[in-house]
């Protein structure tokens, strides 16, 4: 047999190092992979449809419920209640609706598409009349001045603050005088861009959107009497991926932190 040289054992001991090292950095390296995917196995991605007129407060509130749920992932799904509530019935994957009017949500419950016992009456608001800054419009009455060229509205056949504000126009006998007047938007927050940005003359909006913008002013809130109580449920959604998650996170709405956030956004607690 041959001698080893010195060198010969050196290069053989570089080697078996090179190899333990490799075989160190495929082993942590398939570890991470694992874990990857055992990680990715347990997160929950829950889809949440809401009402766009929630949407600065559920941000905040599902940052902090993200935070005492680390397994948990929120996706928001904002828009008009109406459009969301038919996506549902359309069969769209939600885990949990928020409605911004009772309406939507009845007609879930009716077809039986929410988790039965899961409802839960949020929120209340009230529905103002917005202008821009620098206009000189001071009441409702004055929407049936001709000077005032655009008022902008939610869709009343998608949008429950369009159905209020319809509501109240109606009540004032104002509608016939400015129905030519109407520029229907696709949800509440379009109408405080409308207003915002100068491209419509007023605008009905909730009391809550309207804190959002400083580009705008509220000239008069619509008296409680003249349109449907403005209330907020929400429910776990029967066909959802995540049911029991979808419940967890429906009572901590309803919780005392939520109720925090949701109060310093505008909203008034809803009493049961």
């Amino acid at each position: 047999m041959g001698v080893l040289t010195d060198n010969m054992k050196t290069g053989m001991l570089r080697q078996g190092c090179g190899a333990g090292k490799r075989f160190i950095l495929i082993a942590l390296s398939l570890i991470i992979v694992c874990m990857s995917s055992f990680c990715s196995a347990q997160r929950t991605v829950l889809t949440v449809s809401a009402a766009a007129s929630l949407t600065d407060a559920l941000q905040e509130i599902e940052a902090s419920y993200k935070h005492d749920h680390p397994g948990v992932e929120v996706r928001n799904n904002f828009g008009a209640s109406g459009m969301l509530a038919q996506q549902i019935e359309d069969g769209a994957p939600v885990d949990v609706f928020i409605s911004a009017a009772s309406k939507p949500m009845d007609g879930l419950q009716a077809h039986g598409l929410i988790v039965a016992g899961t409802r839960r009456t949020l929120l209340r608001n009230s529905l103002v009349l917005i202008v821009p800054q620098g206009s000189k419009l001071s009441s409702l009455q004055q929407l049936a001045d001709s000077s005032v060229k655009v008022i902008a509205l939610g869709d009343p056949g998608s949008v429950p603050a369009g159905q209020y504000g319809q509501q109240v126009l109606v009540s004032m006998h104002l509608l016939e005088s400015v129905k030519s007047r109407l520029v229907l938007a696709k949800d509440v927050r379009q109408v405080l861009t409308y207003v915002g940005t100068g491209n419509a003359d007023a605008g009905f909006v909730y009391a809550t959107d309207a804190l959002t913008s400083s580009n705008v002013r509220v000239v008069a809130t619509a008296p409680e009497s003249t349109h449907d109580p403005i209330i907020y449920p929400a429910a776990a959604v029967a066909s959802g991926h995540h049911v029991a998650a979808a419940r967890e996170f429906v009572e901590y709405l309803n919780s005392a932190r939520a109720g925090a956030i949701f109060q310093k956004r505008g909203f008034t607690i809803a009493i049961p």
